[in-house]
This record gives structure tokens, C-alpha cells and sequence, in this order.
């Protein structure tokens, strides 16, 4: 009969399954504090969503995806999760608590779903690349599964990331391979008027108060700032190298971007636009730094090393790194829910 492992063999089976995953438990736990919540990891190289115990620093469940899954969206109440299959038409719907995949929603013919926003009003909306579009997902019809589907297109190249107004009347996508940002009317399902901004825009977030778009030029290393109300350039802002993804602080008052050539985040002030500083995170291109996701109280931002197959966690009050956390192949997309009965 086989006896149960003691607690040391089983510390030691922990330290060898997470240095096979490139992750130290010293990296794991490196000056970390308990922060209760559920961070939800897209591992686009293995087909699979991680779910990380943000108090532990610990996976808990990992569960097969669609093909090549990317962004994540959190619904409103914070017990779902959709993750766009990059790879394929369609969108997964998780339940958090359960880990558990509860729906797959077929978005044909608008295919390679990527950027993607859950609304309060229950509407999923998400670029469809591969059509070059924004398509928008009606909540269940008549408490069943069946769902609307409607896209407005872009008619432009490489539609990628979208950002929603906060009156969810307009809807903003940045085109790769048009060097463009399209604006979309979501009450008439048209098209407004494209932006022009720079060279290959891909990152890009919205002001808290919807006032100003930042989009990021990741051929040209610089920054675009948007007047919304009037569809203007304000300013562009020189980043570091290869700026990826772009994310506001949840006071309105920091802009970061995620700067993969350089394996750091850079720091904007909104008010005077005008960089602050920049943190090193690897220091080194070979990390694959994409995604940014801030903590809802925003004293937490997370990286994702894609090239690493792992997360970083910065405290944003002192700019450090707190330690690292485990994920899949290639783990770009990020969700996060906040346990907030323990916060």
C-alpha cells in the first residue's frame, strides 16, 4: 500500500512543478501580502484558462479553451468569464467559482474574435479580426441560450482592440494594419469616421470619465491622445520600445503601457500628458510582455510574460515587484475578480 507523501516531499514535488514551469516559489512568494481574489490566465500556447488564487499565488484549476484563447471579460456580477478563441469563431463563457466552461458562443460568420468588453447591460462586444469587425453578442433571449448576433465592420485592416465610451453610445477599434482607429456608433450599427494613428496602433484605453483615448503606435514607439468629444489629436508622446498594450489606472489619473522591448511598464500623468517614469519588470524583450490588468482598487497591476509562461505582480503604491505567478504556454489574456467580502 502506498503511504501518503509527508509534508516536506510534497514542498519538494510543489518546488519541482513550478521551477518546470519557470516560476521560483521564491518568485512566488517574494515579499507578496494576502490579496484575496481570482486572477484568470489565457494560455494561447496550450489551448487552456488558468485560475490563480491571488492570496496563495497559486493555480488552482486550469480548463481546455477554444482554440488559441486571448482577452478575457469578467461579467458585470463577477461570476462569469467570456474568453475570445482567437483561433476560431467563437467565445467561451466560464463560471469562476466552479471553474467550469458553461456555454461556447458561435460568433459566424465574424471570425478571430480578440479584444473583447462585457457591458453592464449584458451585451458582450468584441473585435473579429478575421472579418474586420466588431461584433456585438446579445445577453440569452427568453432565459435560454440563444443569443443575437450583430457586427458593424470596420472596413479596415486588422481590426484588434476595442474600448467602449462610458455611456456605451461609441465604441473605438484600432486597426492594425491600417495605421487607423475606427469609431462606431453602437445605437445606429454604422461607422462614424476613422482616426488616423500612426503606423501599426494595437494598445488602448479610455479615461474613466471618457474624455481622452490613449492609443499606442508599437512600430513608432509613441502615444496618441484623443479629445473623444470631437475626434481630435491632442498629443503624441514618445514610449519606450514597443509599446503593446495600454491600461488606466481605476482613479483616471495614470496611463500604463506595456512596453515589450524594453520588459517594463511605462507611467503617463493624465492631467499634464507627459510621462512620469518608467518601472523595469524582466528588463529583457525575450519576457513577451503583453497584457496589463489593473486590481480594481488599482494598488495592483499585473504583466503577463508571455515568453516566460508567467504573470508579474507590481504593488503601484511603491512601483515594485512584488513576485511572480504561475500560468500556462504562452499566458497573454488577463481577468481578475476581487473576493471583496474579504478586502
Amino acid at each position: 500500500m502506498l503511504k501518503p507523501f509527508s509534508a516536506a516531499m510534497k514542498t519538494a514535488l510543489s518546488a519541482i512543478f513550478l521551477i518546470s514551469c519557470g516560476v521560483s516559489a521564491e518568485d512566488l512568494q517574494a515579499d507578496r501580502e494576502p490579496f484575496s481574489g481570482t486572477l484568470l490566465v489565457g494560455n494561447k500556447g496550450e489551448d487552456t484558462l488558468s485560475f490563480i488564487n491571488l492570496k496563495t499565488g497559486r493555480e488552482v484549476a486550469r480548463k481546455t479553451t477554444g482554440p488559441n484563447p486571448h482577452e478575457i471579460a469578467i461579467s458585470p456580477d463577477g461570476l462569469t468569464a467570456a474568453v475570445v478563441n482567437y483561433g476560431s469563431d467563437t467565445i467561451d463563457i466560464f463560471e469562476i467559482a466552479s471553474h467550469s466552461k458553461i456555454e461556447t458562443i458561435s460568433l459566424a460568420p465574424n471570425k478571430r474574435p480578440h479584444g473583447i468588453v462585457w457591458l453592464d447591460d449584458g451585451r458582450i462586444i468584441a473585435t473579429t479580426e478575421g472579418s474586420n469587425s466588431l461584433t456585438i453578442v446579445s445577453p440569452p433571449v427568453n432565459d435560454s441560450l440563444d443569443r443575437k448576433i450583430s457586427a458593424i465592420s470596420t472596413g479596415q485592416r486588422g481590426s484588434h482592440m476595442v474600448v467602449i465610451s462610458p455611456d456605451k453610445q461609441r465604441a473605438f477599434v484600432t486597426n492594425m494594419g491600417s495605421g487607423t482607429v475606427s469609431v462606431l456608433d453602437l445605437e445606429a450599427m454604422s461607422k462614424v469616421t476613422d482616426l488616423p494613428a500612426g503606423t501599426e496602433p494595437e494598445g488602448m484605453a479610455m479615461t474613466p470619465d471618457g474624455k481622452t483615448l490613449w492609443v499606442a503606435d508599437r512600430r513608432s514607439d509613441e502615444m496618441h491622445v484623443f479629445d473623444t468629444a470631437n475626434l481630435t489629436k491632442i498629443k503624441t508622446i514618445a514610449t519606450g520600445k514597443f509599446p503593446i498594450r495600454v491600461v488606466v489606472s481605476p482613479d483616471g489619473k495614470t496611463v500604463v503601457t506595456s512596453e515589450l522591448g524594453d520588459g517594463a511598464i511605462g507611467l503617463f500623468d493624465v492631467q499634464t500628458m507627459e510621462s512620469k517614469k518608467q518601472i523595469k519588470i524582466s528588463g529583457t524583450q525575450d519576457s513577451g510582455q503583453v497584457t496589463l490588468l489593473f486590481s480594481d482598487d488599482g494598488k495592483r497591476l499585473y504583466a503577463a510574460e508571455t515568453g516566460l509562461n508567467r504573470i508579474a505582480e507590481i504593488d503601484m503604491e511603491t512601483g515594485k515587484l512584488i513576485g511572480r505567478l504561475p500560468a500556462g504556454k504562452n499566458g497573454d489574456g488577463l481577468g481578475i475578480v476581487a473576493d471583496k467580502s474579504k478586502q
